[in-house]
């Protein structure tokens, strides 16, 4: 079995790389610009590519409100792409989705995948264009919505949070954003999973760690863990002032794809030790 992986330089990419076989090529933007699809149908038709995992996002969610045309191109256009070179050669798709495709504001229960979508902004619309670009093209898929991921790779809220706690003596963080922080190890770990398993059902699955917390309990924790003399201290969104909405409530329901791979979910608290003690 021949794997590529897109955005391999990203977080959930540079955990793969690190637990993948041989058998895996891993690409970032200098190796395949999946925005060509002359570029992308070559690369898998040279490598009999029978896999596609695609790591490629535009996640920087307050800037995407000011280049739409370039979160679209990444999240909507080139997944399209993706998805048509798959068809075409008999490929499985795997491509990593997120949280914000939902509102929040109608939830307090964990999320569920037949949900209806309302994104808030435009990297959750633009992430939403991908899937249904995924589903129209009626290529062989697995659509996975992970949450507030986080990794010893990359830039992230757990590497922000340690050294702004390291250089400053409060952080005002929001206490009204709920959701679930993800490890992109364990990601990564299930991606292999379902990888190894050709005949996994195709559809759409919400990954995340176990529990739920706010921006605010989740900067507390890592402060705490890390030993910093910082206090934190909560806000409301509107007192903090991002300029892209954000989920109140995103919570994602993983009952599902814990029950198809017969896997346990680590807690997130349990996960986030995990990290952190590979950084300290």
């Amino acid at each position: 079995m021949r794997v590529l992986v897109t955005g391999a330089k990203g977080q959930l990419g540079s955990e793969l790389r690190v637990i993948a076989s041989a058998d895996y090529l891993f690409t970032d933007i200098e190796e395949l610009d999946i925005c060509s699809e002359e570029a992308v149908a070559e690369f898998v038709e040279r490598n009999k590519i029978d896999m596609i995992v695609n790591c490629a996002a535009y996640t920087n969610v307050d800037r995407a409100e000011e280049e739409c045309d370039v979160a679209e191109r990444v999240n909507s256009s080139a997944v399209a792409t993706l998805a048509r070179v798959a068809k075409r050669n008999n490929a499985r798709l795997i491509h990593i989705s997120t949280d914000y495709v939902f509102g929040g504001e109608m939830f307090n229960a964990p999320i569920e995948e037949y949900v209806t979508t309302a994104p808030l902004g435009v990297y959750g619309r633009t992430k939403l264009l991908g899937e249904r670009a995924i589903k129209e093209s009626g290529c062989d898929y697995v659509i996975i919505r992970t949450s507030w991921l986080y990794s010893t790779y990359g830039k992230n809220f757990v590497k922000t949070i340690m050294r702004l706690a390291s250089e400053r003596d409060e952080l005002r963080v929001v206490n009204d954003q709920i959701g679930s922080p993800t490890y992109a190890k364990d990601l990564a770990m299930v991606i292999v999973q379902i990888c190894e398993r050709r005949a996994f059902e195709c559809g759409v699955y919400h990954y995340a760690n176990r529990g739920e917390i706010s921006w605010y309990d989740f900067a507390r924790a890592i402060v705490e863990m890390c030993g910093a003399e910082c206090r934190v201290v909560p806000c409301t969104t509107k007192e903090y002032g991002a300029k892209a909405l954000r989920p109140a409530y995103s919570v994602l329901c993983t009952e599902k794809i814990r029950s198809s791979l017969g896997c346990e979910i680590p807690d997130w608290r349990v996960s986030l030790e995990r990290c952190m003690k590979m950084m300290l």
